[in-house]
């Protein structure tokens, strides 16, 4: 998975995909880059989500959609990103109110390239899917990551981060990266005498 600092390889801002964009007479689908959806001026907020209209997914795009003026004014622009074809997102839009730009993922490129394609449980098992992810993307690098998102406060706290800020949500969602601490020494051993006895 990309990490915070990394450069978002050029391919993968090049490359064009099919996307449902909002457009002066509604949405419409289209060919559209990443590049082209952010302006260099602008972050780019990328979310991964599994599947239109699932619990959860939904809930996450209407919360994006709800926070988008407060995203743009915060100097962001929201893409989503599913393996969903257009014409799913259509009606994923229409049945759901969504109103941020929905990009098509079907071979997933943009998904591998981000890391946001990999292992996960699901209901007690291993399977590969997609990873339910956020990226903050400025100048083609990475300023910040949601590496497993939870739905709930999510879209707080990205907001959050785009204003320079930190939230509760920041803090629940440690990065992929992080270090464990390690367990006192002094617990170990007492526990290596208890059993000697």
């Amino acid at each position: 998975m990309l990490k915070e600092g990394d450069k978002v390889p050029a391919a993968l801002l090049r490359t064009s995909f099919e996307a449902l964009l909002p457009t002066p007479r509604g949405e419409a689908g289209r060919t559209v880059s990443l590049g082209e959806l952010a302006p260099a001026d602008r972050t780019l907020v990328l979310f991964f989500y599994p599947k239109d209209s699932t619990p959860g997914c939904t809930r996450e795009a209407q919360g994006f959609t709800a926070q988008k003026k407060a995203i743009e004014k915060a100097g962001g622009v929201v893409v989503g990103v599913s393996r969903d074809s257009v014409k799913t997102h259509c009606s994923f839009r229409d049945k759901f109110g969504v109103a941020v730009p929905l990009v098509s993922d079907p071979e997933r490129l943009l998904h591998e390239g981000f890391g946001a394609w990999g292992e996960k449980t699901m209901y007690g098992k291993k399977v590969l899917g997609a990873i339910r992810s956020t990226f903050l993307i400025k100048g083609g690098v990475v300023v910040k990551v949601w590496p497993s998102v939870k739905v709930d406060g999510h879209v707080d706290a990205v907001l959050a981060a785009l204003n320079g800020k930190s939230t509760d949500a920041d803090m629940k969602t440690a990065p992929a990266n992080a270090k464990k601490t390690p367990a006192p020494k002094k617990a170990a051993s007492a526990k290596a005498k208890a059993k000697s006895r």
